[in-house]
């Protein structure tokens, strides 16, 4: 916990727990809860305190396994055999198909990563991409190797520490779940919110960053299809404190909605409650 808070990342005593296992067993661990509670955040600063690389895929409907793992350059290759044209030389296949023809996507980068300690992987919002490339991505991390047809396997000196992150957009594969590790981050409260937004923001106020912390959490409260997050409190009181505003009341907080409010639908209802309500009993 004490090595996470010097890398700006405050953790409670089951995710700082949950991370070591990660790290020492090793095992993968997937971090689940809703968007904004910090689960990226937390690859990087663990990647951070091992002063080790962090390579993120960042997830997606229809990614494939040339994203995440390697393609060949095509423009280079045709390139070296113009060249080879040129100079009147033959080229064969194991000519074109060398490691310096190998673009390296994040999964193939933490299999190589030469240490001396593993790099932190980070397959970011697994939910998004389908099961099929779920189950791709964990049966080639569980072996931590790589076979290239051209190149032959590629095995991993130091496997990397592996996190995954998901918003639960839907349900995992129990085939994966049950060989990871598992912790869910809850939403702060608006007392760690503060601590968090002071961290961010170091030209805020405790005051404003407390208040800011308990308008948010009040706007969670309310059935909005995009619930504002750890990172939206930042962007606004890091909008506030460019304004020079101290505290906050309702005329500021309607001026200043678009940084913490991303939907229309989501800007009516709140206009409809009253920033009066939703800043009224923040104050200390």
């Amino acid at each position: 916990m004490a090595a996470l808070d010097r890398n700006d990342y405050l953790a409670d005593v089951g995710l700082a727990t949950a991370l070591f296992l990660a790290v020492r067993l090793p095992q993968p661990i997937l971090l689940e809860g809703e968007a904004g509670v910090g689960k990226t955040e937390a690859a990087k600063a663990l990647a951070q305190l091992l002063d080790t690389p962090l390579y993120r895929l960042q997830c997606y409907e229809g990614i494939d396994a040339g994203e995440a793992l390697y393609e060949w350059n095509h423009q280079r290759q045709l390139l070296g055999i113009r060249l080879a044209e040129v100079r009147d030389a033959a080229v064969t296949e194991t000519d074109l198909f060398g490691p310096q023809y190998l673009l390296r996507r994040p999964l193939l980068q933490a299999i190589e990563h030469p240490g001396p300690r593993p790099a932190v992987l980070l397959l970011d919002e697994i939910d998004r991409a389908d099961a099929e490339f779920e189950a791709f991505t964990f049966e080639l991390l569980a072996e931590a190797a790589v076979t290239i047809p051209e190149l032959g396997t590629i095995r991993a000196t130091h496997p990397p520490i592996v996190v995954l992150t998901s918003n639960r957009t839907r349900d995992l594969h129990d085939a994966l779940t049950r060989r990871c590790l598992y912790h869910w981050i809850d939403y702060p409260g608006p007392g760690r919110i503060a601590e968090i937004v002071r961290r961010r923001v170091p030209a805020s106020s405790g005051p404003l960053a407390l208040q800011a912390g308990a308008v948010v959490t009040r706007l969670r409260t309310l059935d909005l299809a995009k619930p504002p997050g750890i990172s939206e409190a930042i962007d606004w009181v890091s909008a506030l404190a460019v304004l020079g505003v101290e505290r906050i009341d309702a005329g500021t907080a309607e001026q200043t909605w678009g940084s913490i409010v991303k939907n229309r639908d989501d800007l009516e209802l709140v206009g409809a409650r009253g920033a009066a309500w939703l800043v009224g009993g923040t104050d200390g």
